[in-house]
């Protein structure tokens, strides 16, 4: 089919879906509204299809960086707006039920061509077309090309009568009687199925990780809990915990702590006296610490939350202890822009109190929608390249993960382009290809910009001019002694504005 025959199909697709929705329902009994939204459905399952097919044409006709983006998930994600885990499971789909190409010779048929048959045909809907998927990934990997085929054809049978549930089911008690005694334990296998991960913070603040480790990784913690997560041990209720040494026999009997609250407890206490050692060298040009950034307000009051360069939000009371003893750096804001006051720096590589300022500002990478946290990003040029004269003062510099970093060209219309709009705030304006009229600024790191309108400043007060005063001379941070006065947690209050 010619280029131009495709266009005329798809414009008589639109044309009939118009056509079909301005239709009058109301006069529709019972049985024929049944029977048109059957057909519905069926063309529904049928068009991911398509879908999978132009996808996967696309990726052989360009790539991600020529469409202006740093990988293909990012591309479906800015071009549609649809979710990271949409676009992922779109390309996870169209690898697997789309035709492959073949360096030669005809083209190659789907991974999975029983399910890409039955979707083609509108017989399974996209559950069931994820429950096969999944299931076929987790088939051993001693199973045979045959057995592989035979299992998917049997699942997509079973499919084509029943819901995703019910195949869910029965490929789980396939997988069962495939492997009863479950698989021989194998290096590769067991490096495959490594992981800790960190699931959403809940609302009360609280953090839900799931782990599978190797025995190598248990083995550490093993004899780190044996040490540290011991009874009287790392007790934050003793007045004076132990960390070091063996507990009293007062702590020990004093502990009703349950041991996964003394593992939990010990963890904290191995990750402070790693971060003390000053042997985990820098990240992204600062030693590896905590940063926390807050409003003076919060301080003051004793309320509200602080937000560490990762994005967790921690309440103030645990941030002020937290600061009681560790080494401060302040960043100063604009009292009534809200923008970071200039250090005035000519140097290409950002000064560690620059980058403090950037994270306390910014929150995180400033592309829009990037969830990529302070303590992944990079300091960007936003104005203009070191390399083309430009400078690195804090009011022309924004934080950037690495890919999105080196995505942007300001001298490149065909590149992401970056500028500081008047709040200073950091705009993204996208390449042509994925310019959908969409949002400039990333407010996934600081949605309280959500709550406000734009020229409000973030204090409430009435918008001044700003003081116009003596540069702020760039020196090294002091480390600052705790402090009992109210005003001063951990050190000395900062002035109007933000501190981090």
């Amino acid at each position: 089919m010619s280029r131009a025959e495709l266009q005329d199909a798809v414009s008589a697709l639109r044309a009939a879906f118009d056509t079909v929705a301005a239709c009058d329902l109301d006069l529709l009994t019972r049985d024929e509204l049944v029977e048109v939204m059957d057909e519905l459905e069926s063309l529904g399952c049928q068009l991911p299809g398509l879908g999978h097919r132009l996808l996967a044409r696309l990726q052989t006709e360009t790539t991600a960086r020529e469409m202006g983006a740093k990988s293909w998930k990012d591309v479906l994600r800015i071009r549609w707006r649809i979710s990271a885990s949409e676009a992922n499971r779109r390309l996870t789909e169209a690898a697997v039920l789309a035709p492959r190409p073949s360096v030669t010779g005809p083209t190659l048929p789907p991974l999975l061509p029983a399910t890409a048959v039955a979707q083609s045909r509108g017989l399974i809907n996209p559950e069931h077309v994820e429950v096969i998927r999944k299931a076929v990934d987790k088939l051993p990997a001693w199973v045979d090309a045959v057995t592989r085929e035979q299992f998917e054809v049997d699942l997509v049978r079973t499919a084509v009568g029943v819901g995703p549930k019910e195949v869910k089911d029965a490929a789980e008690l396939t997988l069962f009687l495939l492997d009863q005694d479950g698989p021989e334990p194998d290096d590769t296998e067991r490096a495959r199925k490594r992981g800790v991960t960190k699931h959403k913070q809940r609302a009360d603040g609280m953090i839900d990780l799931t782990a599978t480790l190797t025995p190598e990784a248990w083995a550490v913690l093993e004899v780190l809990f044996a040490k540290y997560a011991a009874p009287g041990m790392c007790n934050p209720a003793d007045p004076q915990p132990c960390t070091s040494g063996t507990p009293s026999q007062a702590q020990i009997d004093g502990d009703d702590r349950s041991l996964a609250q003394r593992q939990h407890d010990a963890l904290i206490a191995v990750g402070r006296i790693a971060l003390m050692s000053g042997e985990l060298g820098k990240l992204n040009g600062l030693p590896v610490s905590i940063i926390i950034r807050t409003t003076l307000q919060d301080l003051e009051s004793r309320a509200g939350v602080g937000t560490t360069g990762g994005g967790t939000r921690m309440p103030i009371k645990d941030v002020i202890r937290m600061g009681g003893h560790a080494n401060h750096y302040l960043a100063v804001f604009d009292k009534a822009t809200g923008s970071a006051l200039d250090l005035f720096r000519t140097k290409r590589i950002a000064t560690p109190e620059q980058r403090i300022m950037l994270i306390a500002r910014d929150g995180g990478c400033t592309k829009p929608c990037c969830p990529v946290g302070a303590y992944g990003t990079q300091v960007h040029h936003v104005v203009s390249d070191w390399a083309r004269g430009g400078l690195t003062n804090i009011n022309d510099l924004g934080l950037a993960c690495p890919p999105d970093n080196r995505s942007v060209n300001n001298n490149d219309p065909t590149a992401w382009t970056t500028r500081i709009n008047d709040r200073g705030e950091v705009e993204w304006i996208p390449p042509e290809h994925l310019d959908t009229g969409q949002t400039r600024i990333n407010t996934y790191h600081r949605p309280e910009r959500l709550l406000r309108p734009p020229e409000e400043p973030e204090n409430g007060s009435p918008a001044a001019e700003p003081d116009d005063g003596e540069p702020i001379r760039d020196t090294e941070a002091d480390t600052v002694q705790p402090s009992d006065t109210p005003g001063e947690p951990g050190g000395p209050a900062p002035p109007e504005g933000h501190a981090a």
